[in-house]
């Protein structure tokens, strides 16, 4: 099962937003026992979109999934007494104050090492925890931008913002990949660390293929190269209903079966045309738009030639290959949430279902955690 993975990890989770709060739950899918520690006023992402009719966003309520929550005031020496028990028996303590922060607040790394030795502590910040732009704000789309990425993607005449979030998802991605890897390595030597982890560089690590390109060959224009909107076997297409289609027939074999099933033959040789292929994509945009997206389906799905409908985020949990899978979970609650449940497949045993967060004290988690 999943969740013997981490059965017995305790974890403190004091970040916000999306980045750490869906690293956490990923860990807490794995079996670890997640304490999500908020300030008086809460996570942001509580109030951050549509209100559910009990005051807390949809959002707040996906991403803090199995968690326990409890609130502290680090700033009053009750709630930094408090939080201090809690870390002398947690396993792994998740963070994303901007650098210094947590100093200020009597928590440095001195003093957490004192308090618990084999603490694995996880700072998780937008550009890391040294360097000129360590204490710099920012969001994802600042995060994206100075990593290349974001000039990187979208249509020739603009850069396109990333949907969902590039550096968040990667960032929490990164974050428990790395928790995972401090926990294997204390079981060997028994000892915890600092992870220093950066949303900004989680993007960046995405980033050497394009900067090796325009490290060689100049700039890598948007809609030029081959898989970024430069070549007409790989793009997404208007159907003549207006959906969308999208065509990845990267190797020939798919391009042939593609081309012969259409009934165009004669564009099989002109994949290798320069790019990027205009006259080719012209082309096939005039040929999508002789069908409705589903026709297309119907014609091109049993063709085996890398082709799909793009869907839209009402058709998703509907399709059957996710409806298989068992990942993507509809709550019939009152809360009438649409969940994605952490896609990994132990020994063939599905994903487990998660619970909705709950809120107690910094006692009454001590209290179990004898």
């Amino acid at each position: 099962m999943l969740a013997e993975c981490l059965a017995g990890t305790r974890i403190l989770d004091l970040t916000q937003y999306i980045p750490g709060p869906y690293a956490t739950q990923w860990l807490s899918d794995l079996g670890a026992e997640v304490v999500k520690v908020e300030p008086p006023a809460g996570d942001p992402m509580r109030t951050m979109g549509p209100l559910d009719p009990d005051g807390t966003t949809a959002w707040y309520k996906l991403a803090n999934r199995n968690k326990v929550v409890v609130t502290l005031d680090l700033k009053t020496e009750a709630g930094r007494g408090a939080f201090a028990k809690l870390v002398e028996k947690a396993d792994v303590l998740v963070e994303a104050y901007r650098p210094g922060v947590l100093d200020r607040l009597g928590f440095a790394q001195a003093e957490l090492h004192r308090l618990n030795p084999r603490l694995v502590h996880c700072s998780l910040s937008g550009y890391g925890q040294t360097g000129p732009w360590a204490s710099v704000a920012g969001h994802d789309l600042t995060y994206v931008a100075l990593s290349g990425g974001l000039n990187a993607s979208g249509v020739a005449a603009r850069p396109v913002m990333t949907y969902p979030p590039l550096a968040d998802h990667a960032g929490a991605m990164l974050t428990m990949t790395s928790v995972l890897a401090a926990l294997l390595r204390r079981g060997t030597t028994g000892k915890g660390c600092h992870l220093d982890i950066s949303l900004a560089e989680a993007a960046l690590a995405w980033m050497p293929g394009i900067l090796t390109a325009a490290h060689r060959w100049d700039e890598d224009a948007r809609e030029a190269g081959l898989i970024n909107g430069g070549a007409a076997c790989y793009r997404v297409y208007r159907a003549g209903d207006g959906r969308f289609v999208a065509l990845a027939a990267l190797e020939p074999k798919f391009w042939s079966k593609f081309c012969e099933v259409v009934g165009r033959p004669e564009w099989i040789h002109r994949q290798a045309e320069p790019m990027p292929q205009n006259e080719l994509i012209a082309d096939l945009e005039a040929l999508f738009l002789t069908r409705g997206r589903e026709a297309w389906v119907a014609l091109l799905g049993p063709a085996d030639c890398c082709f799909e409908p793009v869907l839209v985020p009402a058709e998703v949990a509907a399709h059957p290959q996710w409806k298989d899978r068992g990942v993507v979970r509809t709550d019939e609650d009152s809360d009438r949430l649409v969940e994605v449940l952490l896609p990994i497949f132990l020994d063939g045993a599905r994903p487990l279902h998660r619970r909705p967060f709950r809120a107690d004290s910094a006692e009454g988690v001590l209290a179990g955690w004898h």
